[in-house]
């Protein structure tokens, strides 16, 4: 069974670690080069995009590629859209590994907002002082907010424009919930953005910004394309793989 991996998660490196030590399996994992120092995965591994969903196409292809597993960011709807849209002209299997979201527990004060410049517009009356941790793509959404002050939190510097008053943070997590609570303390925070990621890698700030009493803006993550199997992570994914791969093995 021969595999493209579309990652840069921990799942996709979790599944290539998997899918390596294992017969049967001929796995690639594509990185989409946006990181600079990225954690790489094992195994083959092709790093740049591929030319939206008409290259993704021929690249699978012309490589031979039986199933797609996108592994990306949950927010990564581009990607997700080609990957769908290639897959299906080809009639390839797709994969969808979405790790679940976060659920609201009590005494969080969350105020849940559809995109980027909705969170951008809520801002205007729940405080000054922003902790902005929803990575480096999308901050050029908040660059026009001149009354506001940014801590912006990031792997690596954003690209885009950064709002006039602002101070960057390059930091890769997981982070702890006393790491958080700090932060927040230190640069005397009124009010958190984030991106409904999902996981425990990053969660830490939301229990710091819930003991603290913060409001938090949460932005929703994307639907999936259709035409995938929707699966809630790892061990969902290598269940399904092999439970199919004598499938492939006799030629489908």
């Amino acid at each position: 069974m021969k595999i493209l991996i579309l990652g840069g998660t921990r799942e996709a490196r979790e599944l290539a670690h998997l899918t390596a030590g294992e017969r049967g399996f001929d796995t690639v994992s594509s990185l989409a080069g946006r990181v600079r120092d990225p954690l790489l995965p094992e195994g083959e591994v092709r790093v740049g995009g591929f030319g939206g969903a008409t290259g993704l196409r021929d690249w699978l292809a012309e490589n031979r590629i039986a199933v797609v597993i996108d592994a990306t960011h949950p927010f990564a709807a581009t990607i997700s859209a080609n990957a769908a849209a290639a897959a299906t002209e080809l009639g390839l299997e797709l994969v969808q590994v979405r790790r679940p979201g976060w659920s609201e527990r009590p005494g969080d004060r969350w105020i849940r907002v559809a995109d980027l410049d909705a969170a951008a517009r809520a801002l205007t009356d729940l405080g000054e002082r922003v902790f902005l941790t929803i990575g480096r793509q999308g901050v050029g959404a908040f660059a026009g907010l001149e009354q506001h002050w940014f801590l912006i939190r990031a792997i690596d510097p954003p690209e885009a424009p950064l709002p006039p008053r602002h101070e960057l943070l390059l930091a890769r997590g997981p982070f702890t919930i006393d790491d958080e609570t700090e932060l927040l303390s230190a640069h005397r925070i009124d009010v958190m953005v984030t991106k409904d990621s999902g996981g425990d890698q990053t969660d830490a700030k939301l229990a710091a910004a819930r003991v603290a009493g913060l409001p938090v803006v949460v932005i929703d993550r994307p639907r999936l394309p259709p035409g995938g199997i929707e699966v809630a992570g790892v061990s969902q994914a290598w269940d399904w793989l092999r439970r199919n791969i004598t499938r492939f093995d006799a030629g489908m």
